[in-house]
């Protein structure tokens, strides 16, 4: 018998269509029910409408936080630079040049590269190749071969820059990536928030840049607020568009965000005061309802969420 479900990207499995798939598998005959088997999500942001959805498979369930949900690792330096989108190959050729002339025995650091489409990726690559940076590709056109192949080559050094689409922002446990550079900065600060998470990892530090421009500014204020939560350094040009640019960051969401910044608040708080409800939030910077958190550890990174019954 089926003891344990889990969902790991729990928010986007059940935002990106996969919902009708979920159902299907929790509803077979041979599944025991919600009160039965034990199920866990895990991700590192939580909409409210996603944890409003996903309530449909749980049952008295723990919402637990480890750290600030939707929030950055201090282990990543976060650098903002103001590039035009005309610019953008030539400034990121000199990063490249920078960090390989800077790496251990002239070596270039593994860097992953996001942009927004499959044939922008595809285009950077050929352009990277023919400028000398070894580089590869993965996006949704490859097949899973490719793609493993792609990350091998990766892993090993061979071909130390990965140009991508968001389709590597989750999921994917990448040693030792040293920078991650947002060629085209998501239009979803939860993205931008995944994409950047590929390094620092495992206690390590990394750097994450990127490219900003005038195309980008639903993303000034929700950037400028994380960086600032995150303690690094907001360049007074991007809290200048920050203060006049309307509140963005998630247009490309089926569901709307709220409950909290990122879904970091267990949405049944709302309006519930009083009400029995479990809900843990661990690490430094963790509360459980605006009350310094205790509960920490667990093996959890910082800014994950989980939710189980």
């Amino acid at each position: 018998m089926i003891r344990y479900l889990a969902l790991d990207e729990a928010d986007r499995m059940l935002d990106m269509g996969f919902e009708p798939q979920i159902r299907k598998i929790v509803e077979q005959m041979d599944m025991p029910n919600r009160g039965v088997r034990q199920t866990m999500l895990f991700s590192a942001t939580f909409p409210r409408e996603i944890q409003r959805l996903a309530s449909d498979f749980l049952a008295n369930y723990i919402f637990l936080a480890v750290g600030r949900v939707g929030s950055s690792t201090d282990l990543i330096v976060q650098r903002v630079e103001f590039v035009q989108e005309s610019d953008k190959r030539s400034h990121l050729m000199d990063l490249l040049h920078a960090q390989r002339e800077n790496g251990a025995h002239g070596k270039q650091a593994l860097t992953l590269v996001f942009v927004e489409t499959k044939k922008g990726a595809d285009s950077l690559e050929h352009w990277l190749c023919m400028n000398g940076f070894p580089a590869t590709t993965i996006h949704g056109d490859r097949t899973q071969q490719e793609r493993e192949l792609a990350l091998r080559s990766f892993k090993s050094g061979k071909t130390p820059i990965l140009v991508a689409t968001d389709v590597a922002a989750r999921g994917l446990d990448i040693p030792h990536v040293a920078h991650v550079v947002n060629f085209d900065l998501p239009n979803d600060i939860d993205d931008y928030v995944h994409r950047i998470g590929r390094t620092g990892r495992a206690g390590k530090t990394g750097l994450a840049t990127a490219f900003f421009n005038e195309g980008n500014l639903s993303m000034a204020r929700p950037l400028a607020e994380l960086m600032q939560e995150a303690n690094q350094e907001v360049p007074a040009w991007l809290t200048r568009y920050a203060s006049r640019a309307p509140y963005g960051g998630n247009k490309n969401r089926r569901y709307g965000g709220g409950g909290g910044r990122f879904g970091g608040r267990d949405f049944r708080r709302e309006g519930s005061v009083g009400r029995n409800l479990d809900h843990y939030s661990g690490g430094n910077s963790g509360t459980a309802y605006g009350v310094p958190a205790n509960y920490g550890g667990g093996g959890y990174a910082p800014g994950m969420t989980s939710a189980w019954d």
